[in-house]
């Protein structure tokens, strides 16, 4: 541990100022944060709390219950990246549908997609695109690919959010129930490709401040240090200036703006955000799987995923945690995927694999 690492852990270990609420939106982060032992590092006065940066949690029930109704539907076949096999929808999850019959696959990259479609021309393939600003890019170059090919076999049943309108709503939700966040720890891959305007213009708006951190357990604890330090200023850092520019990654939002216009979202928790999502431009349609239509929540009684993704409670506060959902069992979204806060807590409780304090010092 450097000089000014050992001074922030002091700081923040011995602080006895006013409570502090600190979001950290990503759920990369919030996994990183419990892998490096850092909570245990902190004075009871500095709550962390995990927010909605994990796009499989945030994915509403009816998006899932669309790719188990198109992967039981003849001549069809699902694709996903990821956890999204095990999402739970209303009535089960894509991995429940395969063991009644239904075709749905895992893929590790948009090139498999691209094969799976010259494999068997005459199937059609339903891609489940989901993911935040950070994947966005990807799909576009999926799609630039099945253009040049003349590949029509493929579409994509969309559920892309974009973080900053989210963030407002969460902040608002906050603040009304009487437990405002105080700072946010701003989403580093995110803002590797939109860069850091709009965060600035939260901080400014919400009279709160936003760090831009990378995920080493030093960069992350400068980052938390640097949060307690500005509370109550309304200002924006970016702790992470060797991947994140003010501008971002130009070609990627050109590549996005191409192909995807922005668009009201239903998020887990937070209910239909306006202007929170994106959806394939007009022009485009031919690709789309019916995107647009899918906004309700249907989870799983006395699943509060919903109210964990949003700060409102913590994982443990949830009836169901560590009980009848676990990661082996999960019967919310929040349990299932690695970036999911209760996931996170889980894990993290049993202590397997996890680092230790000890190696920040």
């Amino acid at each position: 541990m450097n000089g000014s690492t050992r001074q922030a852990a002091d700081f923040l270990r011995s602080y006895d100022g006013a409570k502090i609420r600190l979001m950290e939106v990503c759920g990369t982060h919030t996994a990183e944060i419990s892998a490096n032992g850092i909570p245990s590092m902190l004075s009871d006065r500095i709550r962390l709390i995990s927010g909605p940066g994990c796009p499989v949690c945030v994915t509403v029930s009816s998006y899932i219950d669309r790719l188990i109704e198109y992967s039981m539907s003849e001549n069809t076949t699902v694709l996903t990246f990821g956890d999204l096999l095990r999402v739970p929808g209303s009535g089960g999850s894509l991995a429940d549908a395969i063991a009644r019959g239904g075709r749905a696959e895992y893929v590790y990259a948009p090139s498999r997609v691209i094969e799976r479609a010259l494999e068997e021309p005459d199937r059609s393939f339903i891609f489940g695109a989901v993911g935040f600003e950070t994947t966005a890019p990807v799909y576009a170059m999926l799609l630039e690919e099945l253009l040049q090919r003349g590949i029509r076999n493929v579409r994509l049943l969309t559920s892309l959010k974009t973080m900053p309108a989210a963030i407002r709503a969460v902040a608002r939700l906050a603040r009304d129930a009487g437990e405002p966040v105080d700072a946010f720890l701003a989403p580093g891959h995110v803002c590797a490709v939109t860069g850091t305007a709009d965060y600035a213009a939260l901080a400014k708006e919400l009279q709160v401040p936003f760090v831009v951190s990378g995920f080493g357990g030093e960069e992350l604890l400068a980052a938390i240090y640097a949060l307690v330090k500005l509370r109550g200023r309304g200002e924006m850092r970016n702790l992470y200036p060797r991947i994140v520019r003010p501008e971002g990654n130009p070609r990627a939002l050109e590549a996005v703006n191409r192909f995807f216009a922005p668009a009201d979202a239903g998020w887990r928790g937070l209910g239909m955000i306006p202007g929170s999502g994106l959806l394939l431009r007009e022009e485009y349609s031919s690709f789309d799987a019916g995107s647009a239509e899918l906004s309700e929540d249907r989870p799983a009684a006395g699943c509060r995923c919903g109210e964990v993704l949003t700060g409102r409670i913590t994982p443990g506060e949830c009836p169901l945690y560590g009980t009848a959902c676990t990661p082996v069992r999960p019967v919310g979204a929040c349990m299932v995927s690695a970036e999911g806060g209760c996931h996170t807590a889980y894990v993290s409780s049993g202590g397997k694999g996890r680092k230790k304090e000890a190696d920040l010092t």
